[in-house]
């Protein structure tokens, strides 16, 4: 892979979650605009697979599990000085309220809230150190909209939205933005059966835009959030979803 631009040139960024998704789709994005990615997950194959496609010196791998505080200790030492952090790590566990176990709650919002504070709480020092830096938390709209049988994720994905706008008050005098990314409906190899199904697709009809929103619709927003472009930018929930919050009941 050859960078298309030069954009993050000089720049280290870290992406958690990137063995697959959203994550290795965002790792080569911001490797594609000339920064040197490294890309953290707990399945260190996965990684080393991605790290081939993109190629280079400008890629490394750690293993990182966010929600274990043993694994998040050594994170600075291994990633080295980061001025890019894309947050995010995260899982789901579907299924009704009244059957959501305390194991599942746990799991959720270990990995998708408290994890992504503490890896941003240990980015964060040495960004502050170069009077810089950007933090992207990945959020959904499901933080701000509702859905049946997701109640831990949606909980902790509203979360992600107002742990955003605390830590961008706090450390903005320190030279950090800290936005978040707030994906709708998104098509992947994962989903695709699903909206083929009447379900899915009386889901995608109540979207304005009547599509699904594509993983190179996340580009521009995450660049320009992770960029300089969007320098005077901190404590905002970019929305990148059709339309989907501005739907009619």
């Amino acid at each position: 892979m050859t960078a298309s631009s030069s954009l993050l040139a000089g720049k280290r960024a870290l992406v958690t979650g990137a063995s697959s998704g959203l994550g290795a789709h965002f790792a080569r994005l911001l490797a594609a605009h000339g920064a040197h990615v490294v890309i953290a997950a707990r399945r260190l194959d996965a990684l080393e697979v991605l790290a081939r496609a993109i190629g280079g010196d400008r890629v490394s791998t750690i293993a990182l599990d966010v929600a274990d505080a043993s694994s998040r200790a050594r994170l600075v030492d291994e990633a080295g000085a980061i001025d890019i952090l894309i947050n995010n790590a995260g899982i789901v566990r579907e299924g009704s309220a009244l059957g959501c176990s305390e194991d599942d709650w746990d799991a959720v919002l270990d990995i998708n809230l408290k994890g992504m504070f503490f890896v941003a709480q240990a980015i964060a020092p040495g960004m502050r150190a170069r009077r810089g830096g950007s933090i992207v938390n990945v959020a959904s709209i499901l933080g701000v909209r509702q859905a049946g049988g997701v109640v831990s994720y949606a909980v902790s994905k509203a979360g992600v939205i107002q742990l955003t706008k605390t830590l961008a008050l706090e450390w903005a005098r320190h030279g950090i933005r800290v936005n978040a990314l707030a994906p709708g409906y998104l098509e992947t190899d994962l989903n695709r059966e699903f909206w083929q199904t009447d379900a899915g697709k009386a889901l995608v009809a109540r979207i304005p835009q009547r599509r699904l929103g594509q993983l190179e619709d996340l580009d521009a927003p995450l660049l320009l959030l992770a960029s300089d472009a969007a320098r005077y930018m901190t404590g905002s929930v970019l929305a990148v979803d059709g339309g989907h919050l501005v739907g009619t009941l």
